[in-house]
């Protein structure tokens, strides 16, 4: 091994050593605190909210893909997905 594969290697060395040493980890100030405060509140409302439109938005999908799955079924037995519409008022 030369010197500089020897450098970068020490230097590799030390930075892993130093990425690892263990640091004391601190809350933040929403879950530092009471768990019935008006903030954790607040917080656990923000989760439910946000988890209502993930689960809303994946509904939506899910039946997107049930309806195109289904209207292509009946062209494949050659029924007409949408009724005529040759009859004027």
């Amino acid at each position: 091994m030369n010197l500089t594969s020897v450098k970068t290697l020490a230097l590799a060395s030390g930075l892993s050593l130093a990425a690892l040493q263990p640091t004391p980890l601190f809350a933040c100030a929403a879950c530092y605190g009471a768990s019935d405060s008006p903030l954790a509140q607040g917080m656990n409302w923000g989760i439910f909210t946000l988890l209502g439109v993930v689960v809303s938005v994946l509904a939506l999908v899910f039946t997107f893909f049930v309806h195109v799955g289904r209207n292509s079924a009946k062209l494949r037995a050659g029924e007409q997905t949408q009724p005529p519409t040759d009859k004027l008022p």
